[in-house]
């Protein structure tokens, strides 16, 4: 029943995983957590009911999974990908499909463009399959390009899929057969709930899962508008090395790599460069996850620290460190607040731990 009731809290509105985790700190059971939470988002000022789905629901969308022939992976099982787990909105439940102890392997990302060169996807499947050989997992988000390339050169050795949408939703329709053969002899893994077709927002989510999998992320090619840079991104803040072949300033498709170099990024050109630069060793054994305790009393003043942080915030994102020290405030008493104000639908967080205020 509790794994019912965590089901039912991650996908009740308004509820993400940094505040999944922080309402499992605060109650002692994710029932006690459900039935807070009208009454928190009531103090952030909401008039109309979150939607919370009943157990009935939830039930549902257990058997379609199971009977697609998936299984779902909670935060804090043994089976759950040790890596994603610490990161810091590490999603509470995953819906898998295929095998899922790659999960548990070293990994490498390989991301790119989907409008990719055909010297790109050569490179990529190069890269794929020679690390793969080596030991290594490879993930990518099942995309039209480079990710495609990808998961073809790694096919034989072990790639992970990462999905925007629904586990059993397959994006885009071209890679139907390669989502199939990964289904079989690889592993596909989804945030989202069963059927749920994938949204512009969801994407830059896969991509933290995508590097939260891993230990690096090698982009191959990328101009400067394309989500694999948001995947660089995220890996740098969640302190995953970043890798980036370098290209032709004449080519559009390089120059985002190339930027990432110029900003940091390592330079590689070759597969044994790459397998070079990256530790083999597994990762330790995930021990069991506890959710910490905090502060539970409210405290006098709650009222006018929400005004403050309200008037502080604007659509900007903006770390919460930075609010705290602003105003002067217990960081503590800012995080409890936070969590009220997102349930109420005023603020949302946004990557890299920072929070923006919507209305």
């Amino acid at each position: 029943m509790d794994r019912v009731n965590r089901l039912r809290l991650i996908r009740s509105e308004n509820v993400g995983p940094i505040t999944f985790r922080q309402l499992m700190a605060r109650y002692d059971s994710a029932e006690m957590a459900l039935d807070a939470l009208p009454g928190l988002a009531g103090r952030a000022g909401r008039r109309r009911g979150l939607r919370i789905p009943d157990q009935t629901e939830i039930e549902s969308e257990m058997e379609a999974l199971q009977a697609y022939g998936g299984r779902m992976l909670h935060l804090g099982d043994p089976d759950y990908p040790p890596l994603l787990a610490e990161t810091e909105d590490a999603p509470p439940v995953l819906n898998t499909i295929g095998d899922q102890s790659l999960l548990h392997r070293p990994t490498v990302a390989i991301v790119g463009s989907r409008n990719a060169s055909t010297n790109g996807k050569r490179m990529a499947a190069q890269f794929a399959s020679e690390v793969g050989r080596a030991g290594f997992c490879i993930a990518s988000g099942l995309a039209m390009g480079i990710d495609t390339a990808a998961h073809s050169g790694s096919l034989a050795t072990g790639t992970v899929a990462v999905l925007a949408g629904g586990i059993d939703v397959i994006y885009p329709r071209e890679n139907t057969n390669l989502y199939r053969a990964i289904a079989e002899g690889g592993t596909i893994v989804a945030e989202m709930p069963f059927g749920i077709v994938g949204q512009a927002r969801h994407f830059p989510r896969r991509n933290r899962i995508i590097s939260g999998l891993s230990r690096a992320v090698l982009i191959v090619e990328a101009t400067l508008r394309s989500g694999s840079l948001i995947t660089a991104r995220l890996a740098a803040d969640q302190g995953r090395d970043v890798f980036a072949i370098p290209g032709s300033p004449l080519d559009p498709r390089a120059r985002g790599g190339n930027d990432l170099i110029r900003k940091g990024a390592a330079l590689i050109e070759t597969p044994d460069e790459l397998l070079g630069a990256l530790d083999t060793q597994l990762s330790a054994p995930q021990a069991a996850l506890q959710f910490e305790p905090i502060e539970t009393a409210r405290r006098d003043g709650d009222d006018a620290l929400r005004d403050r942080l309200l008037t502080a915030m604007g659509p900007t994102a903006i770390a919460l460190d930075d609010l705290v020290a602003d105003l002067s405030a217990d960081a503590g008493e800012v995080s409890s607040i936070i969590l009220e104000l997102e349930l109420a639908g005023a603020v949302e967080r946004r990557s890299g731990g920072k929070i923006a205020r919507i209305r």
